[in-house]
C-alpha cells in the first residue's frame, strides 16, 4: 500500500453527518487546512437522504432542518430558489410550515458544501472510496482505503451512517432473487407488479417509505406489516405549546417515575385542550440530558420496555402521511400484524409467512414479496463495518453503552478501552446514540458539527504552533 497524501482532517463517510462536519469545517477555517472526505458515494446520500422518491418527505417541517443554528431559515430559503424542487414561486411560510421531499434536503447539503468550498481558504479533497482501516501512528492515523491506497492524516472524524439490519430470519439467501428485497431498494419497490400481495417487516419510517411509494404506484395488492409491537408512527400535531411544564424537573426521578409523570402532564395537557404532542416538543431540547441522567439499569429497561413507545411519540410522520396510511388501513390493504417472524419459506410460487405472537400464538399468511424495513443496526459489534471492528480491536474504541455505537466524551472524542479519550479520533451521528441517545436528528448533527469544526480546528492550530516551535519551520497545512 502506498499512502499517497498527508491531509489535517479526514472524514471518513460523505452521508449527512460527514457533509456537516466537513461544511462546518470550512465555513470556520481561517487558514488553508487540507480536509478530505473518504466517501463513495454521492455525497450527502445516506440512507434518509438518497430516495429519488417525491413522496418520501421529511419528518420534520422544513424551517426545522438548517444546516446552520444561525440561519435558521436557511433550508426555506433553498427550497424558495429552488426550480428543481419545486419551491421556487412558493411563499415561504408555507415552504417553512411542509414537509419537503427527503431527497431535496441532500441536494441542500450538496449545494451550502459547494459555497463553502468556493468561499474557505481550506481545501476539501473528496475521495471516492471506503476506509477499511485506520491505524494509529502517534502523531498521526494512517488510513488504508479499500481500493489499496491510503493516506495519513492527524486527525479522523468517523462518520460512517447508518447500518441497516439484516432480515432478521434464517433461510431468506435460499429464496429465489427479487422475493425479499429491501425498503430502501427503490429500484426494486418500483418493480413490484401492482396487484401483488407484500410483507413488510417492520413498522417504522422504512416502512411508511414503502407504503408511500406503493399508493403512489396505484398499487392494490395486500400489504402486511409485521412488527413485536404493531405501533406506526404517530403523526404531528398543529398545537399550542406546552407552556408551564419543565421538563428539568424529571432528570432527577428514574424511568418509572418520569414515565407516571409525563402521563400525568399529557392528561393534564389534554384537559386544557393542548395536544400530546406539545409535551414531547417541549422535552426535545431535554433528550440528551434525561437519557445520561438515567442508572445504566434505567437505560437498559428503557431500551427492552420503552424504546418503542418513545419512537413513536418522538420521531413522528407528516400529518399528510399519517391520513394515507390510516386510509389504507380503513380500506383494508394495510394489514397490521403484532408478533415476531419466525419463517419465511417458498410455498408454490408464493412465500409463507410465519410469525409468533408474544403469547406464543402462532399465524401464517402468504404474499407474493417479502421488504426488509426491520430499521438501522445500532450495535457496533453487528454493524459488520472492518473499520469499527479494527479501532475496538486495536484498544483505540469500544462499544458504546449497552453495546450501542462507539463510546465517547461529551465532545465526540473517543473513548479507548482504557476509558481515555483520544486526543485526535472523533465520531458524529448514529455512532453517539450510546451515549447521547439523540444523534441523528438534523438539529443535533449541525449543533454537534459545528462544535467538532471548533474543536478540530483548534487542535490543527496547537499542532501547527508545537511543530513551528520544534522545528523552526511552520508547516504547510497543505
Amino acid at each position: 500500500m502506498t499512502l499517497q497524501s498527508t491531509c489535517d482532517i479526514a472524514i471518513i463517510g460523505g452521508g449527512a453527518s460527514g457533509t456537516l462536519v466537513a461544511l462546518h469545517l470550512l465555513r470556520a477555517a481561517t487558514t488553508p487546512w487540507h480536509i478530505v472526505l473518504v466517501e463513495p458515494a454521492t455525497l450527502a446520500n445516506g440512507v434518509a437522504y438518497s430516495t429519488p422518491c417525491a413522496e418520501h418527505v421529511l419528518n420534520v417541517p422544513a424551517m426545522r432542518m438548517s444546516a446552520f443554528e444561525d440561519v435558521p431559515d436557511d433550508f426555506v430559503a433553498f427550497l424558495a430558489d429552488d426550480d428543481t424542487g419545486g419551491g421556487s414561486g412558493r411563499d415561504r411560510p408555507a415552504l417553512a410550515r411542509g414537509f419537503a421531499p427527503r431527497g431535496r434536503y441532500g441536494a441542500y447539503l450538496r449545494a451550502r458544501l459547494a459555497q463553502a468550498r468556493a468561499d474557505s481558504p481550506a481545501t476539501l479533497e473528496v475521495i471516492a472510496d471506503r476506509a477499511a482501516a485506520c491505524v494509529d501512528e502517534g502523531r498521526q492515523f494512517a488510513l488504508i482505503l479499500d481500493s489499496g491506497a491510503g493516506l495519513r492524516a492527524r486527525a479522523v472524524v468517523l462518520a460512517p451512517g447508518n447500518a441497516p439490519k439484516p432480515l432478521p430470519v434464517p433461510g431468506e439467501a435460499s429464496l429465489a432473487d427479487g422475493r425479499v428485497i429491501a425498503a430502501w431498494d427503490y429500484a426494486a419497490i418500483k418493480a413490484i407488479a401492482p396487484d401483488a400481495d407484500v410483507t413488510v417487516i417492520g413498522a417504522g419510517h422504512s416502512m411508511v417509505d414503502v407504503a408511500l411509494s406503493l399508493s403512489a404506484q396505484g398499487h392494490r395488492g395486500a400489504m402486511h406489516v409485521l412488527s413485536r409491537h404493531a405501533l406506526l408512527p404517530l403523526p404531528h400535531d398543529v398545537q399550542r405549546a406546552a407552556d408551564g411544564f419543565d421538563p428539568a424537573a424529571l432528570l432527577a426521578l428514574p424511568l418509572r417515575a418520569r414515565v407516571r409523570a409525563l402521563r400525568q402532564q399529557a392528561a393534564a395537557m389534554a384537559r386544557d385542550g393542548v395536544a400530546w404532542q406539545a409535551l414531547i416538543d417541549r422535552l426535545r431540547p431535554q433528550v440528551r440530558a434525561l437519557w445520561r441522567t438515567l442508572a445504566p439499569a434505567d437505560q437498559r429497561r428503557f431500551l427492552r420496555h420503552v424504546v418503542r413507545l418513545w419512537d413513536v411519540h418522538r420521531h413522528r410522520i407528516a400529518p399528510d402521511v399519517d391520513g394515507l396510511l390510516q386510509a389504507m388501513r380503513a380500506r383494508g390493504q394495510l394489514r397490521l400484524h403484532r408478533g415476531r417472524l419466525a419463517a419465511v419459506c417458498a410455498d408454490g410460487d408464493r412465500l409463507r409467512i410465519e410469525a409468533v405472537a408474544r403469547d406464543g400464538a402462532c399465524a401464517h399468511w402468504t404474499c407474493d414479496v417479502v421488504i426488509n424495513a426491520v430499521g438501522l443496526e445500532t450495535r457496533v459489534a453487528r454493524m459488520g463495518r472492518p473499520l469499527l471492528d479494527g479501532l475496538v480491536a486495536q484498544g483505540l474504541a469500544r462499544p458504546g453503552p449497552h453495546g450501542i455505537g462507539l463510546d465517547t466524551d461529551d465532545d465526540g472524542a473517543v473513548l479507548g478501552t482504557d476509558a481515555r479519550a483520544h486526543p485526535r479520533l472523533f465520531a458524529i451521528g448514529s455512532l453517539r446514540i450510546g451515549t447521547l441517545w439523540e444523534s441523528i436528528a438534523v438539529p443535533d448533527l449541525r449543533q454537534d458539527a459545528a462544535a467538532l469544526a471548533a474543536r478540530l480546528l483548534d487542535n490543527a492550530a496547537v499542532d501547527a504552533s508545537a511543530e513551528t516551535a520544534a522545528t523552526g519551520i511552520a508547516p504547510n497545512p497543505r
